[in-house]
């Protein structure tokens, strides 16, 4: 079992940068798969990048692909997202995600264990 805590969250103008942290705690993380998801208010919740466990692997969504990077350092027990560009659009609690699978894909039912989420907001 892992525990995921994200930060790194917060209210930015359009164009800038955040960089999300996940923090695990429990079983080795090297162990999970991981996923930063996104939900807006009154959205279902989407998702918007995954990585392997060794880090070799990602995929992005198109909403956010060649403005975003996901990475881990398996070493701290902590994934990242980096966000760059920032758009409105982009505002959401971000939560980011664990799976024991070692194929994952982008399906929310995937991915075993959750995190609270961490507030972004994007002014225009």
């Amino acid at each position: 079992q892992v525990q995921l805590v994200e930060s790194g969250g917060g209210l930015v103008q359009a164009g800038g940068s955040l960089r999300l942290s996940c923090a695990a705690s429990g079983r080795t993380f090297s162990s999970y798969a991981m996923a930063w998801f996104r939900q807006a208010p009154g959205k279902e919740r989407e998702f918007v990048a995954r990585i392997s466990r060794s880090g070799s692997s990602t995929s992005y969504a198109d909403s956010v692909k060649g403005r975003s990077t996901i990475s881990r350092d398996n070493a701290k027990n902590t994934g990242y997202l980096q966000m760059n560009s920032l758009k409105p659009e982009d505002t959401a609690v971000y939560y980011c995600a664990a799976s024991v699978k070692t194929y994952v894909t982008r399906m929310s039912t995937e991915y075993d264990y959750w995190g609270q989420g961490t507030q972004v907001t994007v002014s225009a």
